[in-house]
């Protein structure tokens, strides 16, 4: 094995997790769920989390792009196979994203034909309520499961005119609701619920029979999802209100750097123990 392998990954301690057991956790304990974009993220996360969510904001974690619009479907399949390869117990979901399924259910089915077939994921995740729902019923019906995403939809930041909070209005709140019913009755699995205010959220998870997955949501919902570099503090910059930082990674990386940089001007690093000599050599006999 060269220096830079990397070995199987652990056997699992607990078995797999379906689309059907997401569907079936439907009012019991809440469901973890975390994004991932690389293997040794995904193999971190894997043990706590029951989703795995391989989320088109890696085009702003990972690429620093200023919005999810420019990331590839390329992109999405090269980051899901790597989330993949570092999980073996949570279900592994991949976005979508934007202009590879909006333009008709055909054009998601062949999408997310290549997205399941190339990543070896479980089940494909896109926004949108009830514009979608024909869509999520197409997919559906071919095998390709689906976690709908409704409220705030980052896809659709330049025509919501920013990340506002959605649902302060009762005719925003109700176009909402009948979006979380459209997107279950088309056979979503679950629907993340995103950025609507808190009653809203929970009445939603009270009204339809699939899990809701909160992020910037209620405690209500059936689950929570964050941005694991946000939780894990290793984003820089704006962090969102409904965030909790568990970690300050970022924190521990520029510290590790800046001693690592330290003992390198004072050529502290390598020392004895971290270099190759030559072997010594043998004593003759006698």
């Amino acid at each position: 094995m060269s220096a830079h392998a990397r070995p199987p990954a652990s056997a699992p301690t607990a078995k797999p997790v379906t689309v059907s057991a997401i569907r079936a956790a439907k009012g019991g304990t809440p469901l973890v769920c975390l994004t991932a974009y690389t293997t040794p993220v995904a193999e971190a996360l894997d043990e706590a989390s029951d989703l795995l969510l391989v989320g088109d904001s890696l085009g702003m974690v990972v690429y620093g792009l200023p919005s999810t619009i420019p990331v590839t479907l390329d992109m999405m399949i090269a980051h899901g196979a790597a989330v993949v390869r570092g999980a073996r117990h949570a279900l592994v979901v991949v976005d979508l994203p934007f202009g590879a399924y909006q333009e008709s259910p055909a054009q998601a089915f062949r999408n997310a034909a290549r997205i399941l077939a190339e990543t070896g994921c479980g089940a494909v995740k896109l926004e949108g309520g009830a514009v979608m729902a024909e869509t999520i019923a197409f997919l559906t019906q071919r095998g390709v499961p689906v976690l709908a995403h409704i409220g705030l939809q980052p896809q659709s930041v330049n025509a919501l005119g920013g990340y506002a909070a959605r649902g302060k209005l009762a005719a925003e709140a109700e176009t909402i609701l009948a979006d979380a019913r459209a997107v279950t009755d088309a056979g979503a699995f679950a629907v993340v619920v995103e950025g609507v205010v808190a009653p809203l959220a929970a009445r939603i998870t009270e009204t339809i029979r699939v899990p809701t997955i909160g992020i910037g949501a209620s405690a209500e919902c059936d689950g929570q999802i964050l941005v694991t570099d946000d939780m894990m503090g290793v984003t820089f910059g704006h962090v969102p209100k409904f965030v909790r930082k568990y970690a300050d990674v970022g924190a521990t990386m520029k510290a590790a750097a800046e001693t690592y940089a330290a003992d390198v001007r004072a050529r502290r690093f390598p020392a004895e123990e971290h270099l190759y000599g030559l072997p010594k050599p043998k004593i003759a006999a006698g």
